[in-house]
């Protein structure tokens, strides 16, 4: 009799960021409204909608550093109620120290930035290394370009180890080629670290080259209007059809402009 070989079915991955029912006003204006949903562990999601729909107050809530008016943020099965070294952050304005060179800001990431031991220095070089600023550690942010200037806010980011990333618009103000480099570079580190990223973006083509997953927002008040899963390869080319397709998609969940950008 032959033997039969038995396969066990896959595990589904393990939800990493639980959003439910969250909602958040400032004054007369509902950032957000009934919020739900959830982000596997190492998955790579965006979010995206117009102005206004309460995107980096999202994203704020995550990291803890908004607390919302009703509802709950869990990483795993802990309630978020303050930020943590299990979630950096990348914000869009770079947010660098300019009196920093490149490695102390880099260093600033890590929870004893005034420590010299050697893992410490060692764990800076790495991440220089990572985001290829080996040859500007001594630099300050006054001499980087944009592109740098941003890579040395994730390099930061990076510097605890967290388990989730969060970048609100982090490629906002670069330019079209910088911006595509960047995101080379940053499915790169992903695909390295595993970490969770949360990703916000106004720019539709940005969340398809990017995503395993999109939230759709809309806004006033701001809403989860649709989840949609990016079943592509990487890398992407932003002419195939199927991506083509994808984006058409999710502009006409949003009524979008013919650009595509908020």
């Amino acid at each position: 009799m032959s033997e039969q070989s038995s396969t066990e079915p896959e595990e589904a991955p393990s939800e990493k960021i639980t959003v439910r029912n969250v909602s958040k006003a400032y004054e007369s204006t509902q950032a957000l409204y009934d919020i739900s949903f959830s982000v596997s562990e190492g998955e790579f999601c965006c979010v995206v909608g117009p102005s206004g729909c309460g995107k980096t107050t999202l994203l704020r809530a995550i990291a803890g550093l908004d607390d919302p008016d009703s509802g709950s943020v869990l990483v795993g099965e802990e309630p978020v109620t303050a930020p943590g070294l299990d979630r950096g952050m990348v914000f869009q304005e770079y947010a660098l120290f300019p009196w920093r060179t490149v490695r102390g800001n880099v260093r600033f990431g890590l929870d004893r930035p005034a420590c010299e031991c050697a893992d410490c220095e060692a764990r800076v070089r790495e991440l220089v290394d990572l985001v290829g600023l080996e040859e500007f550690e001594d630099a300050y942010p006054k001499e980087l370009s944009g592109g740098m200037k941003q890579r040395v806010g994730i390099a930061r980011a990076l510097a605890p180890d967290p388990e989730i990333l969060l970048m609100d618009e982090p490629f906002g103000s670069v330019d079209a080629r910088t911006r595509d480099r960047l995101h080379a570079e940053l499915l790169d580190i992903w695909a390295q670290t595993e970490q969770t990223v949360v990703f916000v973006t106004h720019d539709i083509d940005e969340a398809v080259t990017l995503a395993d997953r999109v939230v759709v927002m809309d806004a006033d008040p701001g809403t989860v209007q649709s989840t949609i899963s990016i079943d592509l390869e990487r890398p992407r080319e932003r002419t195939a059809h199927e991506f083509v397709d994808y984006v058409a998609r999710i502009r006409d969940e949003l009524g979008s402009p013919v650009d595509g950008r908020y």
